[in-house]
């Protein structure tokens, strides 16, 4: 059996002249494989036995990674996600770049931590927090973090919060003899993440407030603030707001200037989950939309949706890093800084955020932005919202099927109707829910099919077949592709239900 490491035990190759060819070989079969997504299925079942083989024993000998890539090739990326695909847009993903794709190996190659020290690739990282300042209209006080996504982000964001209203003492003391009972406030749209972070971070999912939404999926800031009210009457201590750029149903914006307002009055602290929609500041279409975003105390945002930027690529961004450090900073002899050699550089990314260990997210982020140049990712970010407007468009021209939500960037919420005078669809429960069988069953049917990949939401009670165009390779031929797969599809089955009965 080859062995691939050289005679002194180290890892690397005893021959880097076959690493070479072989690492050549992988490169190109990945150029390949982008070059040609669509000849290829969106998604496909895995088979069992296939999936099978991907429960044995831990290798201990060696083998030729030519081996290794051949699975890969054969076993692996076949059966993927598929978000790379011009008709994958059931998710709010992006389809990230072949430069994305370059940077990610040089990174890998680099090997760097970015835990902290006086290194180069921070100062990557360190760009882009001031292209964010500025994208933002941020001050210069405010500081910036990369992490794995919004979810994380956001969790950030409610950490900062917490500690500014108990102050830095509720870190060592905890939360349980504050005799604060904080409380948070989102759409009832938001993002599930959004109360996970309360949970994680000790107060409870239960202390964030859901407050109802309107007919386009808008925050009520009305209610927003009497809830406000109610809770101070009844001794709780509000300190937090999420408004959200684009909700992850129907990629709705909240009025984010009357967010900022009722904040600064009531002392608040006004963060914005922007996971994808953030980013929208890049387009002249939809910046717009995101007045109010510059006042935000901290945005959630992921370069890796509407940015296009390959996974994982999420980030923090708060208006006074002052407030991080006070949230994260922590001494330790082995982190020790210095004002020379690699221990300087202070303050370090570990003193903003949780993690020590940290992958270089920044160089493909910065590879992605200085290649293509924001214009054209702006510029994909109003295609896409042009693209579901017409996808909207042909929904309504369709008889058999109905849009569910107003179209407010790039998500459109419909359904198949399920057949004019069908007895199996009609106003009772059951038939309602017949219904929403029949619409779930349809986005599996494609699927399955490989034609195209929507998800489903419940909006108002029903389920909707969802369409969110991010992927930048996705043109008007794929929505029209989806639409006439679902009423294909439809006829299918309900052909099918009439021949059976």
């Amino acid at each position: 059996m080859e062995d691939p490491t050289d005679a002194a035990g180290s890892l690397d190759p005893a021959d880097w002249g076959a690493l070479r060819e072989q690492g050549h070989r992988m490169l190109d079969d990945l150029f390949d494989h982008l070059e040609g997504l669509r000849a290829h299925p969106v998604w496909q079942p895995i088979p069992a036995e296939l999936r099978a083989g991907w429960r044995a024993p831990l290798p201990r000998q060696p083998a030729p990674l030519a081996e290794a890539h051949a699975r890969f090739m054969a076993e692996v990326l076949p059966h993927s996600v598929g978000n790379a695909h011009p008709r994958f847009m059931g998710w709010v993903q992006g389809g990230g770049t072949a430069v994305g794709m370059l940077a990610e190996m040089l990174a890998a190659g680099l090997n760097a931590n970015l835990g902290g020290r006086d290194q180069m690739p921070l100062e990557v990282e360190k760009q882009i927090v001031v292209w964010m300042r500025e994208l933002f209209g941020f001050p210069a006080t405010a500081g910036g973090l990369f992490v794995t996504g919004s979810s994380m982000a956001n969790f950030i964001g409610v950490l900062v919060a917490r500690t500014r209203a108990l102050g830095e003492g509720a870190r060592r003391h905890g939360l349980r003899d504050s005799g604060h009972r904080l409380v948070g406030y989102a759409g009832s749209s938001a993002h599930g993440c959004l109360a996970r972070a309360f949970d994680m971070a000790g107060l409870g999912s239960d202390a964030l407030r859901r407050v109802p939404v309107d007919a386009n999926h808008r925050i009520d800031v009305a209610q927003l603030a009497a809830t406000i009210a109610m809770d101070r009457a009844a001794g709780l201590q509000p300190f937090f707001v999420a408004g959200t750029a684009g909700t992850v149903d129907v990629g709705a914006i909240d009025p984010l200037t009357e967010l900022a307002d009722l904040c600064a009055r009531a002392g608040l602290w006004f963060h914005v989950d922007g996971a994808f929609g953030a980013l929208g500041m890049l387009a002249p279409g939809v910046a717009p939309l995101l007045a109010g975003i510059e006042r935000a105390d901290s945005i959630a945002l992921d370069f890796h949706k509407w940015g296009q930027v390959p996974y994982d690529a999420g980030f923090i961004l708060v208006r006074d890093q002052d407030d991080q450090l006070a949230a994260f900073a922590a001494p330790a002899a082995y982190l020790a800084r210095d004002t020379r050699g690699l221990a300087a550089g202070s303050p370090w990314p570990c003193d903003l955020g949780p993690d020590l260990s940290r992958g270089f997210r920044a160089l493909k982020t910065w590879f992605t932005f200085a290649t293509y140049g924001t214009d054209a990712i702006g510029a994909a970010i109003d295609r896409s919202c042009a693209l579901a407007r017409g996808l909207a468009e042909r929904i309504a021209a369709e008889p058999a099927l109905e849009l569910l939500a107003p179209v407010a960037l790039n998500i459109v919420c419909f359904r198949h109707r399920g057949g004019a005078g069908d007895p199996r669809f009609g106003r009772r429960a059951a038939d309602r829910a017949a219904l929403d069988r029949f619409n779930a069953d349809l986005v599996a049917d494609l699927h399955e099919a490989g034609i195209a990949v929507p998800s489903t939401t419940v909006i108002d009670g029903r389920l909707a077949i969802r369409a969110a165009v991010v992927n930048h390779r996705t043109d008007a031929s794929d929505l029209a592709a989806l639409v006439d797969a679902v009423l294909a599809r439809a006829a299918l089955r309900l052909g099918a239900d009439k021949t059976a009965s």
